[in-house]
């Protein structure tokens, strides 16, 4: 059995039970409203009878429901365990992931190729002063621009199979230097990987990529057992990069409504600051070290994997 397998993730039914269990865990007993029982917690969180009271269901309907058992909870007792476990959105989209897909978890398949439209390209390649990426399924990095390839990593130069965020973050030394808040930045991409498996869970460039994670990195391995997840939609990345030094810069996700598995990147810093200062400092350089910063942005050809 593989470290997916072992996690829950090859059966929803397991990997709903091992959420429930955790985000349960997580729960801050003084903030529910419930009246103190006099008992002394050995752990920390709710218990299972009190989270049942919460959503009002049975005991014994959620302890099954965390044992993993074939149910199938209707969207009414969702929401009552979203309200009584305090989900964030992340929280609810994976939980109502896990719900709706049973049946993709069947079989594994190898995914098609990950491409990236011209006219994607096109737009990708005219902000010529925001660094901007594409992602598509696992966090690939199906295209870059100039700048952020200056601002990150020259994503063009590294092998096909390398050419993964969550996989960048955790075991490229560079990026470990690059982010200044490291620690964080590489959580959020776990748990943001986490959410994205749940969609497409037969995957098989997915499961690979677990594995391959969870063999080469410690880190990977507490964060992913931890069953926590991240949706990436807007945020702050604080860098130390080697050519400008310390700067901060923001990030919005676009998603693309013709284009559901691709989510578009786009990075600015604030006006009339420093940071604003050295990003066009860095656009300069980028312009005029070509060969360095990369070129092209054709970096889906092999996204295959």
């Amino acid at each position: 059995m593989d470290v997916w397998e072992n996690e829950g993730m090859s059966d929803p039914h397991r990997e709903l039970g091992a959420f429930l269990r955790r985000a349960r865990a997580r729960r801050d007993p003084e903030t529910t409203g419930l009246l103190p029982d006099g008992r002394i917690r050995r752990v920390p969180g709710l218990r299972r009878e009190e989270v049942a009271l919460l959503a009002g269901v049975s005991t014994d309907y959620y302890t099954r429901l965390e044992q993993g058992r074939n149910m199938a909870p209707s969207g009414q007792v969702i929401d009552a365990l979203i309200r009584a476990l305090d989900l964030d959105t992340a929280g609810q989209t994976y939980l109502r992931t896990l719900v709706s897909t049973p049946g993709a978890w069947v079989s594994r398949s190898r995914p098609s190729v990950q491409r990236v439209r011209p006219e994607l390209r096109q737009l990708l390649d005219s902000f010529s002063s925001q660094p901007a990426l594409i992602l598509g399924r696992r966090t690939d990095i199906l295209a870059s621009n100039t700048l952020a390839r200056a601002l990150f990593a020259d994503f063009e130069s590294m092998p096909a199979k390398h050419r993964n965020y969550a996989r960048w973050i955790l075991l490229d030394e560079h990026a470990r230097t690059l982010f200044r808040d490291w620690e964080q930045q590489a959580r959020n991409a776990v748990e943001a990987l986490r959410l994205d498996a749940a969609a497409t869970p037969n995957d098989l460039g997915t499961h690979q990529l677990v594995g391959e994670l969870s063999l080469a990195s410690e880190e990977f391995r507490q964060w992913w057992s931890a069953h926590r997840v991240h949706q990436r939609t807007h945020g702050t990345k604080r860098l130390s990069h080697p050519l400008v030094g310390e700067l901060e810069v923001q990030f919005e996700t676009l998603t693309l409504p013709g284009d559901p598995s691709h989510a578009l990147y786009v990075y600015t810093a604030k006006p009339g600051t420093t940071s604003h200062q050295m990003l066009s400092v860095l656009a300069s350089w980028a312009e005029t070290h070509p060969a360095v910063a990369g070129t092209t942005s054709r970096t889906d050809a092999a996204t295959d994997t």
